[in-house]
């Protein structure tokens, strides 16, 4: 629940920065010299960029929500079996352990979701975000495909 306020906060400080840039080109643009105008069409750049990657963002982590809600359902979420460092971080060699087994699991089902989730969530622990953000992707797109 922590993350989900977290998120809706950083979300709409950045809408509200999103809004404050895109007043201020317009009223570059307003100016009506080729240079503001030229500045004020550079600004507004930001915030559609910026809006873009937040709607996707969203709409990632919205997906991956409903696929640890529906693997929750059937009982098959990943126990966390990690040992811990006296601090609470995850111990590397435990973390390593855990993937190589959810990684022998995706490649015996390459073409399960379940399986997919499951190393998305050991590459995460394994501190390896992109390579989670990418395994999460192929979970997403493989239980859109099935439905």
């Amino acid at each position: 629940m922590r993350a989900k306020l977290t998120y809706a906060i950083t979300a709409a400080v950045l809408v509200f920065y999103f809004v404050l840039v895109g007043s201020r080109g317009v009223m570059l643009i307003q100016s009506g010299t080729i240079v503001t105008v030229t500045f004020g069409v550079a600004v507004l750049i930001l915030p559609v960029i910026g809006l873009w990657f937040l709607w996707k963002n969203t709409q990632f982590v919205r997906r991956a929500n409903a696929l640890a809600a529906a693997l929750d359902a059937e009982g098959g979420l990943p126990v966390d079996e990690l040992k811990r460092t006296p601090g609470g971080r995850i111990d590397r060699d435990s973390a390593d352990e855990v993937f190589a087994r959810r990684k022998a699991e995706t490649e015996a089902a390459p073409d399960d979701w379940r399986s997919w989730f499951r190393l998305a969530v050991a590459y995460h622990d394994a501190r390896d975000t992109p390579r989670a953000r990418k395994a999460m992707q192929r979970a997403i797109a493989l239980h859109q495909s099935a439905r």
